[in-house]
């Protein structure tokens, strides 16, 4: 579950709020000014988004390598033709 606590209570309750996301597996959502600025998050789905970023970051890579040289419309073209297809296989 994601809890919301200002950045003062994050301060004043460190300890505590550790002991629960570690325990119950609660995600924190840090504020300050009534703004998002920070998340706290259990070592798990921690490694989880570094897994699916550095996963991220190989698909742009290989992308980036199969377009080297081509103009952006021919980029934005074969993006157009690959949501088409995509598209119809949802539908099947």
């Amino acid at each position: 579950m994601i809890k919301e606590a200002t950045a003062t209570t994050v301060r004043r309750n460190l300890g505590d709020l550790i002991k629960r996301i570690q325990h119950r597996h609660d995600s924190i959502l840090v504020t300050k000014a009534g703004k998002p600025v920070a998340a706290i998050v259990d070592i798990e789905l921690f490694n989880k988004m570094r897994a699916l970023e550095s996963e991220f970051d190989r698909l742009v890579g290989g992308l980036q390598g199969a377009f080297k040289g081509e103009t952006i419309e021919t980029v934005e073209k074969a993006l157009r033709k690959a949501k088409t297809v995509s598209r119809r296989r949802g539908r099947r």
